[in-house]
């Protein structure tokens, strides 16, 4: 069975080095050779320009496909890896269009497993654990209210005046600036436009504690199924959203009050203007460390009461291994791989596993990746 790795960028290469390097039988395909091969290249010689034709004709059934490739070639991957009998492997969301194959994937007997990077990924596999525990505590009660919170983000470790840098192209960033969240405060459903709309406060139970500014991303609600949280449990908050440094919000003023006028191709074309810049002026350097933080907390009260409240923390930097952000977004997919090929994720479209076993697992391996790891208990 041979493992396909589609995509060699930046937060692509350690995971891929990790499979190479336990001796995996893996196929690296990339758009650009060069870069494919300045990569691995010392570890390998099976690497290939990435054609969808070319690898529908050599895959087999069993084999796992990795799509580290820009999101649009996510369901064009599946559904070959569907039709030729093989898995498949992404740290994206899980787009409509991909949760439409699931009974596909069933008939077929393969697994399409998302989500399996830092965020999404570690985050989920953080709550799953909190969520895990808090039902083993004896603590659950019809009465109970809940407050669950997930704030990820890459910062730099060494701040600059921005409070922000760029390891890739800033235009991401700029268009998710311009995204509606959907999120739950005080037991209501809190809708917003833009990030700035919402910004707050979350003081991070870190070893030196530390404050930073948050907002919620994208739509949150969707993952109150994922996570288990029953129909009829009482909300009092659930929000999945971004971390940035101290400062942030006044640092991007200028940018945030630009953002709201651009409109239609020229408000396109302008962005692309403004990424440049951002690039040119706040682009990670070679020796320019990063950082990623991430805390999910589930805290759980009866009747004003805290009967569960507890922090999964991670702190990690980059280091002599590389960005901290490449080793959590990639080595994770490669231990979802590894799963697959040992048929320990049932087929069908999944995300992040819930299994304890395999989160026991991950978090192991993610607990060597990160300069910190702990749950911390606030009662």
């Amino acid at each position: 069975m041979t493992i396909h790795w589609c995509g060699t960028g930046l937060s692509a290469i350690p995971g891929l080095r990790r499979l190479i390097q336990a001796d995996h039988p893996v196929t690296v395909w990339n758009r650009t050779l060069d870069k494919a091969q300045a990569a691995v290249g010392d570890l390998t010689g099976d690497i290939h320009a990435f054609d969808p034709d070319a690898l529908a004709a050599i895959l087999a059934p069993g084999d796992v496909v990795v799509s580290m490739l820009p999101a649009d070639w996510h369901v064009p991957l599946a559904e070959l890896a569907i039709h030729k009998g093989a898995h498949f492997v992404s740290s994206s969301y899980i787009a409509p269009e991909m949760r439409a194959l699931d009974q596909r994937a069933r008939v077929a007997g393969v697994a399409l497993v998302n989500e399996i990077g830092l965020d999404p990924g570690i985050d989920h596999l953080m709550a799953h654990w909190l969520m895990a525990d808090y039902r083993a505590s004896g603590a659950h009660d019809p009465e109970n209210d809940f407050s669950f919170t997930s704030y990820c983000g890459g910062v730099p470790k060494i701040p600059n005046a921005f409070r922000y840098k760029f390891s890739w192209s800033p235009l991401g960033v700029l268009k998710a600036l311009r995204s509606p969240s959907r999120s739950i405060r005080e037991f209501s459903e809190l809708n917003v436009q833009r990030p700035w709309d919402a910004l707050g406060r979350y003081d991070a139970p870190l070893p030196t504690p530390e404050t930073f500014e948050v907002y919620p991303n994208r739509d949150s609600l969707p993952f109150l199924a994922e996570y288990g949280f029953e129909q009829g449990w009482k909300v009092r908050d659930f929000v999945r959203g971004t971390l940035r440094l101290n400062g942030w919000a006044a640092a991007w003023s200028d940018i945030f009050t630009e953002i709201e006028t651009l409109q239609g191709p020229e408000g396109e074309a302008r962005l692309r203007e403004m990424s440049a810049r951002l690039w040119r002026d706040n682009a990670y350097g070679p020796d320019d460390p990063d950082r990623v933080v991430l805390c999910v907390a589930l805290h759980v009260r009866r009747v004003g009461e805290t009967v569960y409240h507890k922090t999964y923390t991670m702190d990690a930097w980059g280091d002599a291994r590389g960005t901290a952000m490449a080793r959590l977004v990639s080595i994770p997919v490669s231990l979802a791989v590894e799963a697959v090929l040992n048929r320990e994720i049932p087929a069908g479209v999944s995300a992040a596993p819930r299994d304890p076993k395999l989160i026991n697992r991950f978090m192991d391996q993610v607990d060597r990746l990160a300069q910190h790891l702990q749950v911390v208990d606030h009662t």
